[in-house]
């Protein structure tokens, strides 16, 4: 008589059309990505609209969407594989979509804050169930370029991003919010009819709630302390405090991990040699982008006097590389080891800001200073990020595809925060002397060059492996 299938080994269901469901889950990350660059460009569009507002309180438009977003990515994500991804990606679609429109709504300036944190909530769920659903709803020898299509969606939003949101800002800043209410309907129909539900029946105990405080609480005490460090003073009481408090909820989250029978995390993802040497280039990685992006738009803004749309446009030739050698990055990973596509991209990012740094004079000269190291640097982008994301992401068991996906995403989120941190503490501030500015951007570049080298020597370590 033969014995029934596991419950962990029944047949998962079967998307109808597997590239309308990459195209769907691709769309959702896409419009939260873009949030992040369109925000960007409107932000001194903003600051005018909330008459008396700081720069410090004005930051918080930004920040407070970052640190939120990095703090709840891994909690979403083990929510998400325990009750559903579908149903995750979906919640998370309908917050950031409500959210986007609360936030074109805002009464004064702390409502658009609270609002935009709203919106990070929604990004934090719908981000991991996104890439979870890949992982669990395609057939296996899909998956890889799947997850590469998606992670090139990012920068697709970089390019597309400052053109938009300088063309939109020129209605109002508004706008920049209120271009997410169509697309988050389409995409939610679309989800909803397309995208199977993805579940794994075997996980049945409710995630750590009190280790996913923990965790929200470690990441969200870090960015702020590496956020607002710059501006309280390095050596200032409430940084020491923030940074302490991150360091004894990373303790404590790390005893309820290894003693939790459902830890928020689980310590079998580090088992999978890909995940961990993956994650670790993605951080890395994850600071030089973070800084490289905004040092050419303050380069051509604050010291060349481009306007907001004038930026847009400078910007958008270095993220169009990144879908060109993305492809060019596949085909080579069939011939050699990822690890080397990855450490390639990475040397290609260093030549890049080095280039950017030999650049660097009192006057801004685009044609000559920015563009070569910038088209090099998306060169890199493009042959690294893809393979890099694949690799993290390839070996994860099914039960854990949203978590997992979320572990990555939050080294993203933090390495983008690291990055600007560092760039804010190096160039200290805008309105610079010719001559200052000239130095102050040339040790930005230099910094974001080491970055992106010390992420070629890391990518070295990417393997192949798979969990039991």
């Amino acid at each position: 008589m033969t014995a029934p299938a596991p419950t962990a080994q029944r047949r998962r269901p079967s998307p109808g059309h597997p590239a309308a469901v990459v195209t769907v889950l691709c769309a959702a990350a896409f419009m939260a990505m873009l949030d992040v660059f369109v925000v960007n460009v409107a932000f001194t569009a903003i600051g005018a609209d909330f008459a008396g507002a700081s720069l410090p309180e004005l930051s918080w438009v930004l920040n407070g969407y970052t640190i939120v977003y990095a703090a709840l990515l891994i909690p979403a994500g083990r929510l998400a594989d325990r009750y559903g991804r579908k149903g995750g990606f979906l919640a998370g679609l309908t917050v950031f979509t409500l959210a986007s429109a609360a936030c074109a709504a805002a009464p004064s300036l702390w409502w658009l804050v609270a609002f935009r944190v709203l919106q990070a909530a929604g990004a934090a769920l719908l981000t991991p169930a996104s890439l979870g659903l890949l992982l669990t709803c395609l057939p296996p020898e899909r998956r890889a370029g799947a997850v590469k299509v998606w992670a090139t969606t990012s920068s697709a939003a970089a390019a597309i991003g400052p053109v938009a949101g300088g063309a939109l800002v020129q209605l109002s800043w508004q706008w920049v919010f209120l271009i997410n209410l169509p697309v988050g309907v389409l995409v939610f129909a679309a989800a909803a009819r397309l995208v199977p539900g993805a579940r794994d029946r075997a996980v049945t105990r409710l995630p750590d709630l009190p280790g996913a405080a923990l965790l929200a609480a470690a990441v969200g005490a870090a960015a702020l302390g590496l956020v607002q460090g710059g501006a309280w003073g390095w050596t200032d009481p409430r940084t020491a405090g923030v940074f302490a408090g991150a360091a004894l909820a990373a303790g404590w989250l790390v005893l309820r991990v290894l003693r939790h029978p459902a830890p928020v995390v689980d310590p079998a993802l580090f088992r999978v040699p890909a995940f961990v040497g993956a994650n670790a280039t993605v951080l890395v990685f994850c600071t030089a982008f973070g800084a490289v992006f905004p040092s050419v738009v303050l380069r051509l803004e604050d010291s060349a006097g481009y306007s907001a749309i004038g930026t847009g446009l400078a910007i958008m030739p270095g993220p169009l590389m990144v879908p060109v050698f993305a492809v060019a990055g596949q085909r080579l990973a069939r011939r050699v080891p990822v690890r080397a596509v990855v450490a390639l991209g990475n040397l290609l990012f260093c030549a890049g800001a080095l280039l950017l740094a030999a650049g660097a004079a009192p006057e801004v000269r685009y044609a000559t200073q920015i563009l070569p190291g910038w088209l090099v640097i998306g060169a890199g982008i493009g042959l690294a990020m893809p393979s890099m994301i694949a690799a993290a992401t390839a070996g994860l068991p099914p039960a854990q595809a949203a978590t997992g996906s979320a572990v990555v995403n939050t080294g993203r989120q933090i390495g983008y925060v690291l990055g600007v941190a560092a760039l804010t503490a190096v160039i200290g501030t805008i309105g610079l002397s010719p001559g200052d500015a000239e130095a102050a951007f040339r040790d930005g570049w230099w910094l974001i060059a080491l970055a992106a080298a010390l992420s070629a020597v890391t990518a070295l370590g990417i393997t192949t492996g798979r969990a039991s």
